[in-house]
This record gives structure tokens, C-alpha cells and sequence, in this order.
């Protein structure tokens, strides 16, 4: 049986931590602190946004998070250093594993696509350099209702986009907040435990299946199928 699977692109596919290395000719040795900021801050923006219902694209929160980091870092970069680190938000790195896991979950049979807070065509860019888009059945973003994860809208929207039953439709994400909004929407999850030391949010709701990477996700699902 095919099952539909959204995959989270920023921290599941792709590293956002990964532009850390592009940074160091922009700001020298500050580039991993500023990086991790960027990061927090462009996440809380999207929480923020979606709790206050008042909508802007992900770039937005992009460009307004790096100059929140900037400033804590008590650094003012030009309106063209800017720019050129923004648009490095469309190379970032893919993880080692995210191709082979890729093709063995479709050589499987199953459906998949990119499930982001990223605007539609960022998202298509980003995993076509990342060589990631020819493995994906679509690209499924959160733009199309003008809202961010964990917002239910958004889990509704995939179901739909999907055309599958709910115990069909898989969210894998690294990202303990994503799982436990697609689990609340009634989704089955895959948490990709990339940090070892990470910690999953203690609410009460777990996801289906915990793995390290996506070549251990292509294995557990195959294992569950077999069973079920």
C-alpha cells in the first residue's frame, strides 16, 4: 500500500545550519553564533505571525530575523551584504543521507513531497540545487493558506493536497513541534532525530516512529508495511 509522506525541508533535507560556512566571509568567526540565531529567531517570527494571523511570507521572516541577529551581535551589514546572504538561502546543503533515503522510500512506492514554510517556488529552487526535486511527487507549502506550522490549517491543507486517508499520510520532520502538530491534526510522524542530544517536547503526544536519518526511515517503514 503507497502511503503520501510531507517531508520537512529546513533541518530535514536541507541543513539551515549549513550556511554557517558561507558566513565566514561576511562576519568572520561570529558565523556560527549568528547562524543559530538567524535560525531561532526565524522560527519564532513564523509562530508569532501565524498566532497573531497576521501573514507574511517566509522571506520576510527570513530578512527580518538575520537583522534581529545582526543587531544582537551589535553588526550592521549593507543592504547588498544582506541580499547576497538571503539568497544563499536557496543553496543550502542537503544531508548526507537525504538522496539515498529519498530513493529508496520512492523505490518503495510511496508518494512524497516537500511539506515547507518556504514559499512554493524558494522551495523548488532550493531542492533542485540541493539535487532533491526530481525525487519528489510535488512541493506542498504552508504560502498556499497564508499560515505557518503548527497551525492545523496547514496539516489540513497537506491532507488534502495528499489525497489520503489520515492513517495513509505521514509528516517526517526534524522538528519536535512540526511532528506534534501533524500528529494533533490526525497524521502519522516520523521524527528524524538528527541531534543526538535533542529532546522532544514532553506534551503527551509521540510520534509513530523516531530515527536517526532518512536510510533508517526507508527501513522502519518498510518494516511497519510488512507487518500491517
Amino acid at each position: 500500500m503507497a502511503l503520501s509522506i510531507g517531508f520537512d525541508v529546513y533541518g530535514t533535507l536541507v541543513d539551515p545550519l549549513g550556511i554557517a560556512e558561507d558566513l565566514r566571509s561576511e562576519v568572520g568567526d561570529l558565523a556560527v553564533r549568528m547562524t543559530a540565531l538567524w535560525r531561532a529567531k526565524q522560527l519564532e517570527y513564523t509562530f508569532r505571525r501565524a498566532a497573531m494571523h497576521r501573514y507574511e511570507k517566509f522571506g520576510v521572516c527570513t530578512r527580518d530575523a538575520l537583522v534581529f541577529a545582526e543587531r544582537s551581535l551589535d553588526m550592521v551589514l549593507d543592504d547588498a551584504t544582506r541580499n547576497r546572504i538571503v539568497a544563499r538561502y536557496e543553496r543550502l546543503p542537503a544531508f548526507a543521507d537525504s538522496i539515498t533515503g529519498l530513493q529508496a522510500i520512492r523505490a518503495a512506492g510511496h508518494r512524497m513531497y516537500a511539506f515547507s514554510n518556504g514559499e512554493p517556488e524558494s522551495i523548488r529552487r532550493l531542492l533542485a540545487v540541493a539535487g532533491l526535486l526530481a525525487l519528489l511527487d510535488g512541493v506542498v507549502s504552508v504560502d498556499e493558506v497564508s499560515s505557518y506550522k503548527p497551525d492545523p490549517a496547514v496539516y489540513q491543507h497537506f491532507l488534502k493536497r495528499a489525497g489520503a486517508p489520515d492513517k495513509d499520510t505521514w509528516l517526517v520532520s526534524s522538528n519536535s513541534f512540526d511532528v506534534i502538530g501533524a500528529a494533533a491534526a490526525g497524521l502519522r510522524t516520523a521524527w528524524v532525530k538528527r541531534d543526538l542530544s535533542a529532546v522532544f517536547d514532553p506534551w503527551g503526544i509521540e510520534p509513530d516512529l523516531i530515527v536517526p536519518n532518512l536510510g533508517e526511515l526507508a527501513v522502519r517503514l518498510a518494516d511497519r508495511h510488512a507487518a500491517e
